[in-house]
């Protein structure tokens, strides 16, 4: 009895390989009516070889990454930030053409851009994902600069580091003696704001001030590098 349970099963098993391996030749033989033939030609030239056949970039245009670009930095809501970011840095009077500036988790490049537009010719954008030609890739807690080469230490995200206290003491290690970390964050005073300054442990406080940054209620919070706070 076993043995012809044993006979049975092996002619089930031998009838399902043979289904299977019949249907993989159909599939690997067989172009589906949803893709393109792999013999197609491409009449369109502006759209990239496709990977495969069933590649779906074959829908969409191919637009260069210069074009893109410069459509972000025309758009309003770019230009508006951008000069939001202008007015701030200039009601500020901490820097002029030659100063040396590091804007650290920079997003998109704004800040850079506007530190551009007003002539300051030495900016350096970081943050986690680059966004080129303004922003290079880096890890904000741990900054690819040696000690003290810039003047100016920016950031507008400092409350969201994952690790504030090394974030900030990264922005005071790489700004020279006698040099500025600027930062801005959601409006605040009092405790919030000597709470920030004191993760800037190698800085006096200069002042906070509480302005409007893209749209936003801020406060501005200025350090000056090179003396410690517990002097």
């Amino acid at each position: 009895m076993e043995k012809h349970v044993e006979n049975f099963l092996n002619k089930v098993s031998l009838a399902f390989i043979t289904i299977a391996t019949i249907t993989l030749l159909y599939l690997y033989l067989h172009t589906p009516e949803t893709c393109i033939p792999p013999n197609t030609p491409i009449t369109k030239p502006h759209l990239k070889f496709p990977s495969s056949t069933c590649d779906p970039s074959l829908n969409r245009p191919y637009i260069d990454p210069d074009k893109k670009r410069l459509k972000l930095w025309s758009s309003k809501s770019w230009l508006s930030q951008v000069s939001s970011f202008t007015n701030f840095f200039q009601s500020s009077n901490i820097l002029n053409n030659k100063t040396k500036v590091l804007c650290v988790s920079a997003g998109a490049g704004h800040e850079v851009m506007a530190l551009k537009n007003m002539g300051v010719s030495d900016v350096t954008g970081v943050e986690i994902v680059d966004s080129l030609p303004l922003v290079k890739r880096a890890d904000p807690n741990n900054l690819p600069f040696f000690d003290g080469v810039f003047d100016l230490a920016f950031s507008a995200h400092l409350v969201e580091a994952l690790f504030p206290l090394r974030f900030a003491r990264e922005m005071e290690r790489t700004v020279r003696k006698g040099g500025v970390c600027l930062v801005v964050v959601e409006e605040c005073g009092g405790e919030e704001v000597d709470a920030i300054a004191g993760l800037f442990r190698k800085s006096i406080f200069v002042g906070a001030e509480n302005v409007t940054l893209i749209g936003m209620r801020m406060t501005r919070i200025i350090m000056r590098v090179g003396v410690s706070s517990s002097l």
